[in-house]
């Protein structure tokens, strides 16, 4: 195999260190995927939970191996303890509430839905937004996360008016479903997210979701 060859395969299935996260993907797999926005938490939030995290991280970063399957419930659980309670606390400018931006997010999603990939769940929150997802043969997880994140962000500083600053936190969380119960669980969990942080009282009330009535405010231009 050349190292064009693998460095490809490398994309689908395998261990990557991004940033201060490991990851494992491995080709076929569904993934849980967290982004938000930039201004969402405080610098100095940010570099206390990234301590916290460090804790769970070292052994797999001295290792060079990816998380093992209990690590990775470890990770989640603190993300959703930590973080996912300070982003439903709604801080930063939560440009995400705008209709015109929650909606170009939505349809982002959505657009190449059943073409690149599958959506199992979605929800545009004020400030961030979850995906369950199943990337289809051919087409890789990064490349769909990096396809959303730089279009939106594109067009949402365009209907802000503004240049030069940073629309979407650039480090994501991203975790690999293990089986058809974690992906209801976080399925669930995923469109249950506007109900937890008291923004609606029933998950099909949020318009912004894959839950939603009104087919999370699909644009009909």
């Amino acid at each position: 195999m050349s190292k064009d060859q693998s460095s490809s395969r490398q994309l689908v299935s395998g261990f990557h260190s991004r940033g201060h996260l490991p990851h494992l993907k491995r080709e076929g797999s569904v993934y849980f995927v967290t982004f938000r926005l930039a201004d969402s938490l405080p610098a100095e939030v940010i570099l206390k939970l990234k301590c916290e995290r460090e804790a769970l991280l070292q052994q797999a970063l001295a290792a060079k191996r990816p998380l093992t399957w209990h690590e990775e419930q470890q990770l989640f659980a603190w993300y959703s303890e930590r973080v996912e309670t300070l982003l439903d606390a709604g801080s930063g400018e939560c440009h995400l509430r705008k209709p015109a931006i929650a909606r170009l997010v939505a349809d982002a999603f959505r657009f190449f839905e059943g073409d690149r990939y599958d959506l199992h769940a979605w929800v545009v929150m004020p400030n961030h937004a979850h995906v369950v997802v199943w990337p289809r043969p051919n087409h890789t997880f990064s490349a769909i996360m990096h396809s959303w994140k730089s279009f939106t962000a594109t067009q949402a500083n365009r209907l802000l008016r503004r240049t030069g600053k940073h629309f979407w936190q650039k480090e994501s969380y991203d975790h690999r479903i293990r089986d058809d119960v974690e992906r209801a669980r976080l399925c669930a969990y995923t469109v249950n997210n506007p109900v937890k942080a008291r923004l609606c009282a029933r998950p099909e009330d949020w318009p912004w979701s894959s839950a939603a009535k009104n087919d999370g405010a699909r644009s009909t231009s």
